[in-house]
């Protein structure tokens, strides 16, 4: 068995992280290749919802397991969820809790949508956004009323927006 040489620079771990996404973005591309984009985009929702859920769980576990006080910190838990999938380094975005009651998600840099289309894979894949609220809001244990994308950076506008309904807490 060999070592690492001891003074060659040991990879930072956002390097090591690049990899990871890298490798999951040419992981989809090998699956819509041989299975078709639609089948490439459930298993990736379906992949992101179930890691949401577990953030969205830590989440809450962190916080006491007691519901949100109210919607601003109910915003803060949804802003600890995002960094706990999508580390600030690596995005550029944040929470707002709109007049009507909703929260509002905008994302202006997505390292997700970069390495898909690092990878060629951007014509046909479809953004899971929707699919990790409503991951983050299960394991939070909140209701959602609405979740969707009013605007995306998949689709070349300049910042995604998404909206997220509250209902109740369970």
């Amino acid at each position: 068995m060999t070592t690492a040489d001891p003074t060659s620079p040991r990879p930072r771990t956002m390097d090591v992280y690049r990899q990871w996404w890298l490798h999951d973005a040419r992981w989809y591309q090998g699956v819509a290749k041989r299975f078709g984009h639609t089948v490439a985009n459930e298993i990736n929702a379906e992949a992101l919802h179930y890691v949401a859920v577990q953030v969205g769980k830590r989440i809450a576990r962190q916080f006491g397991g007691r519901p949100a006080a109210n919607l601003e910190e109910l915003r803060c838990r949804y802003d600890a969820c995002a960094e706990w999938m999508f580390p600030g380094e690596l995005r550029d975005g944040a929470t707002a809790v709109l007049p009507g009651g909703e929260i509002e998600l905008t994302m202006r840099q997505n390292f997700a949508v970069t390495m898909v289309r690092m990878a060629g894979s951007l014509d046909g894949y479809a953004c899971p956004c929707t699919d990790i609220h409503a991951g983050w809001s299960e394991g939070l244990g909140v209701d959602l009323t609405r979740n969707c994308a009013t605007a995306c950076l998949r689709n070349g506008d300049p910042a995604c927006r998404l909206l997220m309904g509250i209902g109740g807490q369970a």
